[in-house]
């Protein structure tokens, strides 16, 4: 064992951890990195995302007299978490993120030059409970992939980079505390193969959370609305993310909070070249609003899943079902307009900042999206009949599960009451469908009303997804300095969580459900406010 004393050191360089080491460097002070990926993919699972934040009060929102406030804000996060305690920290950090999205996050990537697109999103507006009220989330131009490459860009660019020194392959396996003071931590170097202790004034933990390096540990605090966790499930964050860290600061008096709240996606594949997937062993796909969505016998739920409302709810719905894994039935021509993937590698147009090309899948639909997935997935089945649709679906699933006239009957009706047109629709999928199309930023992706059945708009594709575990909504307890709190309510000296780390903020921003685009931007908010904070400034 050997002691290197150290004045700032932060575990994870993914954009919590960068966000703090640019606020110190910003403060002139000294940063130790350790990264246990290889330097290639310094900047974490943000690169590999859609790159959508959610912000209150934007140019963006202004410009297309969307009406947004903070207080509005805090009031929806409330009530979409189900906060009974609007004191606890986790309320407290929504609140905080409410009052400053602008001036802590918005304005520093755009400082960073970072650009949004000017149409702003509406995902979550709520199913039975209301989210989002208007529109917010704002998507990077260029994805989370230029997000994250211009955040580590300006990391390894920093005037002050003479203080910033970073270790790949380091994986951090303890903390070291005495007397509610954190002095230190063990490491173990995977390249050399050898442990060392490393001493430090500060220690920012930016590990991430409990999601994507075990997932034994995500089933044992599994969500109780959830019912029991299903057998196949698919991971959908960072391979490091392994609660290593939660469980060592447990054993010391710092229990994490709110671990059985979990944030998981309804749409998931099995990643098309798990060869290349090197984040992660699923894909989570945004499902088209004008599918319809049925379970493992080709049942329609009810009510029905219609995407961009409420993503709990669905994962919900789905895993009270025998077989817990589903299905969404379209045609080619939904899917060329609707169907997306929520993650940078494959929304080629955005990430590339191919503005032509966008415009023209906007317009025509994303054809080489679509022949790709079905290229590269044996979860995309095609089809020109429904008899045909079913007989493939059943042969992947290598069983006789989906029954024709079941599955028929429902598509038929969905159709036939499309025929009889808007002023006679009762179907709550498609009442929800005329909503979606009065606000221009949904209208422009969403189809106009789009029989399944319709000849002109084959072949038929079913997908079959799974449930995609993604964040932690829990994490370690922190006060609105970033500083973690012990089961007593004292602060660690020295001890700071950012990030999913620390739930996001205070062991839990979120509540029980996400607004999204709340993680980036809490990333930014908590790890800017660590490095504030050692820095002995106020944001």
């Amino acid at each position: 064992m050997n002691n290197y004393p150290y004045d700032n050191l932060i575990i994870g360089g993914g954009l919590a951890g960068i966000s703090a080491a640019i606020e110190l460097l910003d403060n002139n002070k000294q940063v130790l990195i350790l990264e246990r990926d290889l330097e290639e993919n310094l900047g974490g699972l943000a690169k590999k995302s859609f790159g959508g934040i959610l912000f209150s009060g934007t140019p963006q929102q202004k410009r297309a007299g969307i009406k947004d406030s903070p207080s509005l804000l805090f009031e929806d996060w409330m009530r979409f978490g189900g906060f009974t305690n609007t004191n606890n920290l986790g309320a407290q950090w929504a609140k905080f993120y409410s009052d400053h999205s602008i001036s802590i996050i918005y304005n520093w990537l755009i400082h960073k030059k970072i650009k949004f697109l000017p149409v702003v999103n509406w995902p979550e507006r709520g199913m039975y409970i209301k989210g989002n009220s208007v529109p917010r989330w704002h998507i990077t131009w260029g994805t989370g992939y230029d997000l994250s490459n211009k955040i580590v860009s300006y990391l390894l660019n920093h005037p002050n980079k003479k203080n910033l020194e970073i270790k790949f392959q380091h994986k951090v396996e303890s903390i070291l505390i005495e007397e509610n003071k954190a002095f230190g931590i063990k490491v173990f170097n995977e390249s050399t193969k050898k442990h060392i202790t490393l001493k430090s004034e500060n220690i920012i933990v930016a590990s991430g959370g409990i999601m994507g390096g075990d997932l034994n540990l995500v089933k044992k605090h599994w969500p109780s609305n959830y019912h029991t966790a299903p057998d196949t499930l698919l991971n959908g964050s960072h391979k490091f993310a392994d609660g290593i860290l939660h469980l060592d600061l447990e054993q010391k008096g710092i229990p994490s909070t709110n671990l059985n709240l979990q944030w998981h996606y309804a749409a998931g594949i099995p990643t098309p070249n798990p060869e290349k997937g090197k984040f992660r062993d699923g894909l989570s796909l945004v499902p088209p609003r004008s599918a319809i969505w049925v379970d493992a016998t080709g049942k329609r739920f009810s009510p029905p899943l219609v995407p961009y409302t409420d993503t709990s709810f669905f994962v919900e719905q789905i895993l009270k079902t025998k077989h817990q894994y589903s299905w969404s039935i379209m045609n080619w021509k939904i899917a060329i307009k609707e169907l997306a993937v929520s993650g940078s590698d494959y929304m080629n147009a955005f990430r590339n900042k191919e503005k032509f090309t966008m415009i023209k899948d906007v317009l025509f639909g994303n054809k080489s999206l679509i022949n790709r997935l079905i290229d590269e997935s044996n979860h995309f089945i095609v089809a020109d009949t429904i008899e045909e649709l079913v007989n493939k679906m059943n042969e992947q699933c290598k069983n006789d599960l989906v029954d024709l006239s079941v599955l028929k009957k429902d598509v038929q009706n969905y159709d036939d009451e499309i025929d009889r047109g808007t002023s006679y629709f009762n179907d709550e999928q498609l009442r929800r469908l005329i909503n979606f199309r009065k606000y221009k930023g949904d209208r422009i992706r969403t189809s106009k009303f789009q029989k399944i059945l319709d000849s002109k708009a084959g072949p038929l594709i079913a997908v079959k997804q799974y449930i995609l575990s993604r964040k932690s909504l829990g994490g370690l307890p922190t006060n609105l300095n970033s500083q973690v709190i012990n089961k007593d309510g004292e602060i660690i000296s020295g001890l700071y969580a950012v990030g999913e780390a620390a739930g996001f903020g205070g062991g839990g921003i979120h509540g029980s459900r996400s607004l999204e685009g709340t993680f980036l931007g809490s990333c930014i908010l908590t790890g800017r406010i660590a490095g504030a904070t050692i820095s002995g400034i106020k944001l």
